[in-house]
């Protein structure tokens, strides 16, 4: 079941065929989180979908208040009946049809669909996660790279790369040959009591659960937090790497090249994720 435009429909086949999301990938998503009845972090997922439609130069309806779009979350859940611990909920906003560039109907069309989550909660996978460069292409520095936009077809490239190669994931570079992020993540490095992660201007994802760690990490004494390029060779020299997104939350990585890593930061995290998800 999807929600288009207020309309609840049972299938996704209903899009028109000049969709400028699919035709030239004028779109923007939020990838949300819904557990036990609340939208998780809800607050900072609608203004960042606010603030990347007024960057992309979207006309943002009235009815888009933060109210509107969370009944609307809500409405298209209660039209299934197969229940679900949380759920996995996306936005997607695209401007509507009228031209290739300049489209004289500057309004917008949007829509939520979702997936079943197996647990309530955020949880720790300790399997092993093998992750390599993935270097032939690159992210752009610029601050559209920081969008959730459906322009991704590196982050696809990466993935495909990673599952030829037998990794769990792949770290992007930018045309400085800085690290950005994962496939599907922001990412930390851990040395000792440093804690550092690439800066938007690295051209990072403007990451939600980024943000919530920035949060913990400020109340917590023993560790210090940096945001600055990350080069490929302090890879192996750190003691500790993690990603983090809206859907795992916190993922360790076990191995990059000859070099392992331990999870202590990680274990540690999660726990407060988990508690600040339950009670912000």
């Amino acid at each position: 079941m999807i929600n288009l435009n207020g309309t609840l429909h049972t299938n996704s086949n209903v899009l028109e065929a000049d969709n400028r999301g699919l035709a030239y990938g004028d779109a923007v998503f939020e990838t949300i989180r819904v557990s036990a009845g609340k939208v998780l972090f809800w607050e900072d997922h609608y203004f960042r979908l606010m603030a990347s439609m007024r960057m992309l130069r979207m006309e943002i309806p009235m009815k888009f208040t933060p109210e509107f779009l969370e009944e609307e979350i809500f409405r298209t859940l209660a039209s299934t009946e197969d229940t679900a611990p949380a759920y996995r909920v996306k936005i997607q906003v695209w401007r509507k049809s009228g031209g290739t560039y300049t489209p004289k109907n500057r309004g917008v069309a949007y829509m939520i669909s979702f997936q079943g989550l197996k647990t309530p909660f955020y949880t720790l996978n300790q399997e092993p996660y093998e992750i390599e460069l993935f270097k032939d292409h690159y992210i752009h520095s610029g601050m559209l790279s920081t969008l959730k936009t459906n322009n991704k077809i590196v982050n696809v490239l990466g993935s495909i790369y990673a599952e030829e190669n037998d990794y769990q994931n792949c770290l992007l570079l930018n045309e400085k040959k800085e690290i950005v992020e994962a496939l599907n993540g922001n990412l930390f490095l851990v040395d000792g009591y440093k804690i550092k992660t690439p800066p938007l201007e690295s051209g990072c994802l403007n990451g939600i659960l980024r943000k919530q760690i920035f949060a913990i990490l400020a109340k917590l004494p023993d560790y210090i937090l940096e945001e600055a390029p990350v080069s490929p060779f302090e890879l192996q020299k750190v003691d500790e790497m993690f990603l983090t997104n809206t859907i795992v939350g916190i993922q360790p990585i076990s191995k990059y090249r000859k070099k392992e890593y331990t999870s202590k930061v990680a274990k540690e995290l999660i726990g407060k994720l988990n508690a600040k998800a339950r009670f912000d």
